[in-house]
Protein backbone atom coordinates (compact mmCIF):
# COMPACT_ATOMS: atom_id res chain seq x y z
CA UNK A 1 0.00 0.00 0.00
CA UNK A 2 1.57 3.24 -0.94
CA UNK A 3 1.49 5.35 2.25
CA UNK A 4 1.03 8.92 0.65
CA UNK A 5 -2.06 7.72 0.30
CA UNK A 6 -3.20 7.65 3.29
CA UNK A 7 -4.93 10.93 4.51
CA UNK A 8 -2.75 13.27 6.04
CA UNK A 9 -3.77 13.52 9.69
CA UNK A 10 -3.34 17.31 9.63
CA UNK A 11 -7.33 17.99 9.12
CA UNK A 12 -8.76 14.83 11.30
CA UNK A 13 -9.84 16.54 14.64
CA UNK A 14 -9.20 14.27 18.01
CA UNK A 15 -6.03 12.52 19.30
CA UNK A 16 -3.88 10.84 16.68
CA UNK A 17 -0.95 10.57 18.08
CA UNK A 18 1.78 7.73 17.38
CA UNK A 19 3.15 8.38 20.67
CA UNK A 20 1.30 6.05 23.12
CA UNK A 21 0.41 6.74 26.87
CA UNK A 22 1.38 4.26 29.78
CA UNK A 23 -0.29 0.88 29.54
CA UNK A 24 -3.75 0.30 31.41
CA UNK A 25 -3.61 -2.05 33.83
CA UNK A 26 -7.12 -4.28 35.00
CA UNK A 27 -7.06 -1.95 37.91
CA UNK A 28 -8.41 0.58 35.91
CA UNK A 29 -11.63 -0.63 34.76
CA UNK A 30 -12.43 -1.63 38.94
CA UNK A 31 -14.28 1.80 39.00
CA UNK A 32 -18.14 2.85 38.37
CA UNK A 33 -18.56 2.04 34.31
CA UNK A 34 -19.76 5.72 34.34
CA UNK A 35 -16.25 6.63 34.95
CA UNK A 36 -14.60 4.38 32.84
CA UNK A 37 -16.31 4.93 29.88
CA UNK A 38 -15.72 8.68 29.24
CA UNK A 39 -12.16 8.17 30.38
CA UNK A 40 -11.36 5.59 27.73
CA UNK A 41 -12.01 8.55 24.98
CA UNK A 42 -8.70 9.02 23.97
CA UNK A 43 -7.22 6.02 24.59
CA UNK A 44 -5.69 3.24 22.20
CA UNK A 45 -6.84 -0.09 21.90
CA UNK A 46 -4.25 -2.69 20.17
CA UNK A 47 -5.16 -6.28 18.67
CA UNK A 48 -1.61 -7.82 17.77
CA UNK A 49 -0.26 -4.02 17.18
CA UNK A 50 -3.44 -3.28 15.26
CA UNK A 51 -6.23 -0.38 15.83
CA UNK A 52 -6.38 3.02 17.00
CA UNK A 53 -7.88 5.71 19.35
CA UNK A 54 -11.29 5.34 20.70
CA UNK A 55 -13.16 8.16 19.91
CA UNK A 56 -16.80 6.45 20.75
CA UNK A 57 -18.14 4.04 23.56
CA UNK A 58 -21.37 3.16 25.28
CA UNK A 59 -22.03 2.03 28.94
CA UNK A 60 -23.85 -0.27 30.49
CA UNK A 61 -24.67 -0.83 33.98
CA UNK A 62 -26.20 -4.15 35.35
CA UNK A 63 -29.47 -2.05 36.79
CA UNK A 64 -30.00 -1.15 33.09
CA UNK A 65 -32.62 -2.89 31.45
CA UNK A 66 -30.52 -2.51 27.81
CA UNK A 67 -27.72 -4.50 30.15
CA UNK A 68 -27.07 -8.27 28.44
CA UNK A 69 -26.43 -8.92 32.16
CA UNK A 70 -29.49 -7.47 33.52
CA UNK A 71 -31.69 -10.44 33.85
CA UNK A 72 -28.92 -12.27 35.73
CA UNK A 73 -25.93 -14.61 34.33
CA UNK A 74 -25.96 -16.85 31.11
CA UNK A 75 -23.45 -18.99 29.09
CA UNK A 76 -23.00 -15.97 26.80
CA UNK A 77 -22.83 -12.90 29.50
CA UNK A 78 -21.11 -14.88 32.45
CA UNK A 79 -17.89 -12.78 31.19
CA UNK A 80 -19.54 -9.63 32.54
CA UNK A 81 -20.20 -11.44 35.92
CA UNK A 82 -16.44 -11.86 36.71
CA UNK A 83 -13.76 -9.59 37.46
CA UNK A 84 -12.78 -6.12 35.81
CA UNK A 85 -10.34 -5.71 33.01
CA UNK A 86 -11.15 -8.47 31.14
CA UNK A 87 -13.06 -8.16 27.45
CA UNK A 88 -16.27 -9.25 26.98
CA UNK A 89 -17.22 -10.74 23.45
CA UNK A 90 -20.44 -11.38 21.55
CA UNK A 91 -22.19 -11.79 18.07
CA UNK A 92 -25.01 -9.12 17.32
CA UNK A 93 -27.66 -10.02 15.35
CA UNK A 94 -25.88 -13.37 14.59
CA UNK A 95 -23.68 -10.79 12.07
CA UNK A 96 -20.70 -8.85 13.78
CA UNK A 97 -18.83 -9.23 16.64
CA UNK A 98 -18.69 -6.44 19.43
CA UNK A 99 -16.19 -6.34 22.34
CA UNK A 100 -16.87 -4.74 25.72
CA UNK A 101 -14.48 -4.14 28.71
CA UNK A 102 -16.07 -5.58 31.71
CA UNK A 103 -15.94 -3.05 34.48
CA UNK A 104 -16.71 -2.20 38.34
CA UNK A 105 -15.71 -4.78 41.31
CA UNK A 106 -16.58 -8.84 40.05
CA UNK A 107 -20.06 -9.47 39.92
CA UNK A 108 -21.42 -6.31 39.35
CA UNK A 109 -21.58 -7.33 35.41
CA UNK A 110 -21.38 -3.61 34.11
CA UNK A 111 -19.14 -3.53 30.50
CA UNK A 112 -18.34 -0.62 28.36
CA UNK A 113 -19.12 -1.18 24.37
CA UNK A 114 -16.54 0.19 22.07
CA UNK A 115 -18.12 1.94 19.50
CA UNK A 116 -15.09 3.58 17.03
CA UNK A 117 -12.03 4.15 16.65
CA UNK A 118 -10.07 6.76 14.87
CA UNK A 119 -7.21 3.65 13.00
CA UNK A 120 -3.74 4.76 13.76
CA UNK A 121 -2.02 1.83 13.55
CA UNK A 122 -2.14 -0.87 10.89
CA UNK A 123 -4.12 0.57 8.19
CA UNK A 124 -2.85 -1.64 5.44
CA UNK A 125 -4.24 -4.42 7.90
CA UNK A 126 -7.26 -3.06 7.98
CA UNK A 127 -7.97 -1.97 4.77
CA UNK A 128 -7.44 -5.87 3.54
CA UNK A 129 -9.42 -6.69 6.38
CA UNK A 130 -12.46 -4.51 5.28
CA UNK A 131 -12.04 -4.47 1.77
CA UNK A 132 -11.89 -1.05 1.65
CA UNK A 133 -9.87 1.95 1.61
CA UNK A 134 -11.70 5.08 3.53
CA UNK A 135 -9.50 5.14 6.73
CA UNK A 136 -12.82 7.00 8.38
CA UNK A 137 -14.91 4.07 7.35
CA UNK A 138 -12.52 0.97 8.62
CA UNK A 139 -13.99 1.18 12.69
CA UNK A 140 -17.07 3.42 12.61
CA UNK A 141 -19.04 0.88 14.12
CA UNK A 142 -18.89 -1.87 16.89
CA UNK A 143 -18.93 -4.63 13.93
CA UNK A 144 -16.78 -2.42 11.59
CA UNK A 145 -13.95 -2.35 14.24
CA UNK A 146 -13.77 -6.07 15.60
CA UNK A 147 -13.53 -7.11 11.67
CA UNK A 148 -10.36 -4.61 11.09
CA UNK A 149 -9.15 -5.52 14.59
CA UNK A 150 -9.92 -9.22 13.83
CA UNK A 151 -11.61 -9.53 17.01
CA UNK A 152 -13.96 -12.66 17.40
CA UNK A 153 -15.42 -14.82 20.32
CA UNK A 154 -11.30 -16.22 20.61
CA UNK A 155 -10.95 -12.79 22.31
CA UNK A 156 -14.32 -13.19 24.92
CA UNK A 157 -12.69 -13.31 28.42
CA UNK A 158 -9.17 -12.61 27.53
CA UNK A 159 -7.30 -9.86 30.11
CA UNK A 160 -7.00 -6.96 28.91
CA UNK A 161 -4.16 -6.00 29.92
CA UNK A 162 -1.83 -9.12 28.04
CA UNK A 163 -1.33 -10.22 24.29
CA UNK A 164 -2.77 -10.25 22.22
CA UNK A 165 -5.07 -6.84 23.57
CA UNK A 166 -2.80 -3.71 24.72
CA UNK A 167 -4.88 -0.52 25.70
CA UNK A 168 -2.58 2.72 26.36
CA UNK A 169 -3.80 5.63 28.38
CA UNK A 170 -4.76 8.87 25.98
CA UNK A 171 -1.46 11.39 26.37
CA UNK A 172 -3.91 14.61 27.09
CA UNK A 173 -7.59 15.50 27.94
CA UNK A 174 -9.90 15.03 25.22
CA UNK A 175 -13.19 16.99 24.91
CA UNK A 176 -15.65 14.56 25.08
CA UNK A 177 -19.30 14.68 24.56
CA UNK A 178 -22.69 12.46 26.29
CA UNK A 179 -26.11 11.70 24.45
CA UNK A 180 -28.27 8.36 23.39
CA UNK A 181 -27.20 5.69 22.74
CA UNK A 182 -27.82 3.83 19.49
CA UNK A 183 -29.61 0.16 18.46
CA UNK A 184 -31.59 -0.71 21.72
CA UNK A 185 -35.06 -0.47 22.58
CA UNK A 186 -34.83 -0.25 26.31
CA UNK A 187 -33.38 2.44 28.42
CA UNK A 188 -33.34 4.89 25.52
CA UNK A 189 -33.44 7.99 27.61
CA UNK A 190 -30.19 7.15 29.19
CA UNK A 191 -27.64 9.55 27.98
CA UNK A 192 -24.69 6.97 28.39
CA UNK A 193 -22.72 7.15 25.06
CA UNK A 194 -19.74 8.97 24.97
CA UNK A 195 -17.70 10.62 22.26
CA UNK A 196 -14.84 12.87 21.09
CA UNK A 197 -16.44 16.15 20.04
CA UNK A 198 -16.16 16.91 16.05
CA UNK A 199 -14.54 13.19 15.38
CA UNK A 200 -15.24 12.22 11.71
CA UNK A 201 -14.64 8.70 12.91
CA UNK A 202 -17.93 8.33 14.94
CA UNK A 203 -20.44 6.15 14.10
CA UNK A 204 -23.32 8.05 14.06
CA UNK A 205 -22.79 11.95 15.04
CA UNK A 206 -24.26 12.78 18.71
Amino acid sequence: MDQSRIPSNRNVPGPVSQNLGRPLKRAFFARSVHEVAPDLIGATLLVNGVGGVIVEVEAYHHTDPAAHSFRGPTPRNKVMFGPPGFSYVYRSYGIHWCVNFVCEEEGSASAVLIRALQPTHGIPAMRRRRRLHDVRSLCSGPGKLTEALRISDEHNGLPLDASPLALHARTGKPDVVAGLRIGITRAIELPWRYGLKGSKFLSKRF
